[in-house]
């Protein structure tokens, strides 16, 4: 008779312990260890949901080559972040904040394919079919090809599966699902770790793609033990401004592809509409002779996209002033501050630097250092930039402008949008016919750009 023993799990990295700490030994994390109770067998040992196989080391060099096939999911935007298309009998895990659009993603894309022929059930821990039906409708997603249940015990989701034998299956969401034999609650780390591993199984053996909806905490992070993570194959953060239509889905984690591209989505009223010239989208309301204002190239992925730095920089009435960053990280707006007050004896102890990338996109590429820097400069002299030209570079704490890469994609991008003038490191200049019409003017340091950029 199987019995139960109290354990504590940590909730970041996954370490059991006997006893309650107050630091991990695992992960050094403080307050991370939860109690759970433990299932135990006869000998005592905690009961496995896999059976355990033997295997045998063999040199790779006799690893047979399994070609990759990958099925098109209709939303290119889509197909773009998971590496080209859904690789079966792959685990995929999608995070992000409530509300944001994670099920209405995951329904479209059920849809689109399920009328290519593709049979998709779609498991609901959260929603009656009934309420999954109301969005199919306002979605315009029905089809006979899409199944939908809800339900949340694991073995009768597997069930389904063998039954219908789907070339998808959506969760929705890991934390509702339990497994019976695990009496924790269901989204304790024990339930997640444990039905997890059960549907990684499943999709590796059946060679079905699955997709797992996760919840996030209020720091953003996917809820649960980050064990979770390391153990699906692509991991998808939906992100996005709730006082936005705009949405941008990002790959932190992919076996099958790139971690660098992203995918853009306008959220309207008949579901998510995928934007096809991001570029155009972030400068559509850029104002025009307006100090504080520099545009750059970020690269995402394969694909360049054109965003607005803005910059207000105000006297402050406090001793200490504020320093607040919106979409740039924040450690990185303080060193270029301080290059602005070494290098350009910029006077900028007493003034509030307010710094924002328009239409909630979030870029940690050092190549918009420039544009951050200009964006500052010209909201500080009160000096607006060219309606036409473009800053891409980043800095360096002497004051230098070091090279970025693939600078011929970017400037294409940028003729593309009608910039006339760009300022981009000297060293860039070389190796690449810059497109016709497009003025580039290399620089060495940001004194340099300033001069350019603003007039002297």
């Amino acid at each position: 008779m199987a019995k139960t023993k109290t354990k504590f799990a940590c909730q970041e990295c996954g370490y059991e312990s006997a006893k309650w700490m107050g630091r991990c030994p695992g992960c050094d994390s403080w307050n991370t260890l939860v109690e759970e109770q433990a299932v135990m067998g006869r000998v005592g040992r905690t009961q496995r949901s896999t059976p355990f196989q033997a295997a045998q080391a063999i040199p790779i060099t006799t690893v047979g080559r399994s070609k990759e096939e990958r099925s098109d999911m209709g939303i290119a935007e889509l197909n773009r972040v998971l590496g080209g298309g859904l690789v079966p009998g792959s685990l995929i895990l999608v995070g992000g904040d409530p509300g944001i659009g994670k099920s209405t993603l995951l329904l479209q894309a059920s849809h689109r394919l399920a009328e290519k022929g593709t049979s998709v059930l779609y498991v609901s821990g959260e929603e009656s079919t009934e309420q999954t039906r109301l969005r199919a409708d306002r979605l315009q997603a029905l089809d006979a090809n899409l199944w939908v249940a809800a339900e949340t015990d694991l073995d009768r989701i597997e069930g389904m599966v063998n039954e219908q034998k789907p070339g998808l299956v959506v969760i929705d969401s890991i934390q509702t699902i339990y497994q019976a034999d695990v009496t924790s609650a269901p989204g304790s780390v024990a339930q997640v770790r444990e039905c997890t591993g059960r549907l990684m199984r499943i999709a590796k053996e059946r060679g079905i793609a699955i997709i797992i909806v996760g919840h996030v905490t209020k720091a953003g992070a996917i809820a649960g033990p980050r064990l979770l993570e390391h153990m699906v194959d692509c991991v998808l953060y939906f992100e996005g401004e709730r006082h936005q239509t705009y949405r941008v889905l990002r790959a932190v984690k992919n076996r099958f592809g790139s971690t660098n591209e992203i995918g853009l989505f306008e959220m309207r009223n008949q579901g998510l509409v995928e934007v096809a010239n991001p570029s155009e989208m972030f400068l559509s309301q850029r104002p025009h002779g307006v100090a504080g204002s520099a545009v750059s190239a970020s690269m995402e992925g394969t694909r360049p996209v054109l965003v607005e730095l803005q910059a207000l920089v105000a006297p402050t009435s406090f001793p200490s002033p504020k320093r607040m960053a919106s979409g740039v990280d924040h450690q990185r707006l303080a060193m270029i501050l301080a290059v602005l007050e070494k290098r350009l004896e910029m006077f900028l102890q007493n003034q509030d630097t307010y710094v924002n990338i328009v239409g909630g996109m979030r870029l940690d590429e050092p190549a918009i250092d420039l544009a951050v820097a200009i964006s500052i400069a010209s909201s500080f002299r009160n000096r607006p930039t060219g309606a036409k030209d473009l800053f891409v570079g980043e800095v360096g704490l002497t004051g230098e402008v070091r090279s970025v890469s693939r600078m011929e994609q970017r400037m294409a991008e940028a003729k593309q949008m009608g910039f006339t003038r760009a300022i981009i490191p000297a060293k860039d200049q070389r190796g690449w016919d810059p497109p016709s019409g497009m003025k580039i003017i290399g620089v060495h340091t940001v004194e340099e750009a300033l001069d350019v950029g603003l007039g002297g």
